[in-house]
């Protein structure tokens, strides 16, 4: 992930310190990255409600996400906490806020002339950025709500130190797939069936196991991606094996897919190559779209990793 450069603002060495301290914690942001898919995931209540996108919440919901995400920040990073700010980080008193909306943090009177953490994202462009600033007059808008909440004004916004701006936000696959493919897998009556229309349609993309989750609004989701029943066994005649990324991530590089996390799948339909990789004794390769499909070979057992090829 990308870092921003510090803007040319006023000397803050607070600022600098309280910088410097998140990016030791998490040089690379992924941890924040993680927090904040997280945070998203936890929202939705996928599981229980089917729910994935931003616009199904209701109005408490969403505000309620700036609290769930300064909560598990906090759990993360385990931060001390602030007298009247949310945290205490390299001695210094920092307020977590965010807003779906780049600007709309609102800043209530306890944070005024302290730093604040603010963030912001969006699932459906799988983008996050997260930066700090200093809460000052010259920061923020006079007067405020009927809370004596402010907002930062244009130079407030200007001074924003951004520690990541744009950077990668694990993506949700149910927001990548075009809408009209998303109702057709809910609109199966059957959880079993919805998972794998799921990984039928999701062919060479990434799968969190919370969309395998959404989809099948059963307890035992990750029992429905398996063989004996489940979609493994469902799509293997129609070509289709599904990778974890805790067992094959390595067929996943060799077969020139996406590689899933240890949380994840990536579903691939395969045919039979002179060239391609082994799996269960044959060689294969990814599928185009035109050529026919044949029934998948059997993924090895967990903690079974074969040969990719008789060079081996």
């Amino acid at each position: 992930m990308l870092k921003s450069e510090p803007p040319a603002t006023v000397f803050d060495p607070a600022l600098d310190e309280v910088a410097d301290e998140i990016l030791r914690l998490n040089p690379d942001g992924s941890k924040w990255a993680a927090v904040i898919r997280h945070t998203y995931d936890m929202i939705y209540n996928g599981q229980e409600t089917g729910r994935y996108r931003w616009d199904q919440l209701m109005k408490t919901e969403k505000t309620h996400f700036g609290t769930l995400f300064e909560i598990n920040a906090q759990r993360e990073f385990r931060f001390e906490g602030g007298d009247a700010t949310d945290y205490r980080i390299a001695g210094h008193q920092v307020d977590a806020k965010w807003s779906q909306s780049m600007g709309g943090w609102m800043l209530p009177p306890e944070v005024f002339g302290e730093l604040a953490l603010v963030a912001t994202g969006n699932d459906e462009t799988s983008r996050w950025s997260l930066g700090l600033v200093r809460v000052s007059e010259e920061n923020r808008r006079e007067g405020g709500n009927r809370d004596k909440k402010s907002q930062l004004n244009a130079a407030g916004r200007d001074a924003i130190r951004w520690l990541w701006r744009d950077a990668q936000l694990r993506p949700n696959v149910l927001l990548q797939l075009p809408r009209s493919t998303v109702d057709h897998i809910f609109s199966h009556r059957a959880g079993t069936q919805r998972t794998n229309r799921l990984f039928r349609e999701a062919e060479g993309m990434i799968v969190h196991r919370n969309a395998v989750a959404t989809v099948s609004r059963q307890l035992d989701h990750q029992k429905r991606v398996r063989y004996n029943g489940g979609a493994r066994s469902a799509l293997a005649p129609e070509g289709f094996v599904i990778l974890s990324g805790m067992y094959h991530a390595y067929l996943a590089e060799a077969l020139d897919v996406p590689i899933p996390a240890p949380d994840e799948y990536v579903s691939v339909r395969l045919v039979l190559s002179d060239d391609g990789v082994y799996i269960d004794g044959r060689r294969w390769r990814r599928a185009n779209v035109e050529e026919p499909s044949r029934p998948a070979p059997r993924l090895p057992e967990p903690g079974l990793r074969e040969q990719l090829s008789d060079d081996l």
